[in-house]
């Protein structure tokens, strides 16, 4: 079942992926555990479940379907919808349903029941990992051992307090002082580490901007300046189209943008020093994520940027 598989990379992605008309799969971090019994370590990893509840088609699959296998987003909800139907002719025909990889489904006192395939970690993050047993660490043989040793052979101490040597007390006293120098010498190289690190740290930025302005698109002829007088949009979820070094230029991607019917505006110069422009901001997360869907059916650059005006 292709549909199978597209669920499949979208849950190593997301953290909920909707099947429009049956329902959404859950994914849940679970930190990395230790069977006591079996002395079995497990890596971290997500743990799949799925809520009956969630039908509605928030588009994440449809989109992912139609770019995958090259088709329109209303073909892949057809898609979408066909695959819906041969789950139900299956729990009508055998009862259950199986997903590759994912899980298998059943109903029991008339309900619908999940039990998730553990055999596929979705955890990207444990790439790699797999559980491995360990040889049981025997504290008490240890123990035992010591104490046998201890009555073989007893060790006594004695009260009786010893003269020490007066060439001793000439040897603490050099200590004393090599650990005095010791210690400004080991600020005096702290002092250095820090300067070098600093140093290297402006280096490093400064490399960082050159590759930025190398990176960066120029038009040799920008546009004389415009003046835009455009409807203030609100939200902390911008689409955003571009960044520029030149504000004409984002300007006249702004112009472009306006004559293709989006409501675009330049947000001001992020940290690098560049202009910003965006489709369109919005309110919520999700609103913000339908669009840029959207939006990435004719323009693939588009990203989402969260950050408060």
């Amino acid at each position: 079942m292709k549909i199978a598989k597209h669920i499949q990379d979208l849950l190593y992605r997301y953290e909920c992926v909707i099947l429009p008309g049956f329902g959404a799969f859950l994914s849940q971090k679970e930190p990395a555990t230790i069977n006591e019994e079996t002395h079995t370590f497990f890596p971290p990893k997500k743990v799949v479940s799925f809520n009956s509840q969630l039908r509605k088609n928030d588009g994440l699959l449809a989109n992912y379907i139609a770019q995958v296998q090259q088709v329109s987003y209303n073909e892949a909800i057809k898609i979408i919808s066909s695959f819906v139907k041969k789950l139900d002719n299956s729990f009508q025909k055998d009862g259950k349903v199986e997903l590759e990889n994912i899980g298998i489904f059943y109903y029991a006192e008339e309900k619908l029941q999940f039990e998730p395939f553990e055999q596929v970690n979705y955890l990207t993050d444990s790439f790699g990992l797999d559980s491995f047993q360990s040889a049981a660490v025997s504290r008490e043989t240890y123990k035992e051992q010591v104490e046998e040793l201890e009555e073989k052979a007893p060790i006594h101490f004695t009260p009786n307090r010893r003269k020490a040597p007066a060439y001793l007390k000439y040897a603490a006293i050099g200590l004393v002082a090599l650990g005095i120098s010791g210690f400004v010498g080991l600020n005096f190289y702290s002092d250095q580490v820090s300067q070098h690190n600093i140093a290297e740290q402006e280096q490093a930025q400064e490399q960082l901007q050159q590759q930025i302005q190398q990176a960066t698109f120029v038009i040799d002829n920008p546009l004389p300046a415009v003046t835009l007088k455009v409807a203030k949009e609100t939200g902390n979820y911008h689409i955003v189209a571009g960044a520029f070094r030149v504000e004409e230029n984002a300007k006249k991607k702004v112009l472009e943008l306006k004559d293709e019917g989006f409501k675009a505006r330049l947000i001001g110069a992020n940290k690098y020093g560049l202009h910003q422009v965006v489709y369109a901001s919005r309110e919520s997360r999700r609103d913000a994520i339908n669009l840029l869907n959207k939006i990435r059916r004719s323009h693939e650059g588009a990203w989402l940027l969260v950050e408060e005006l």
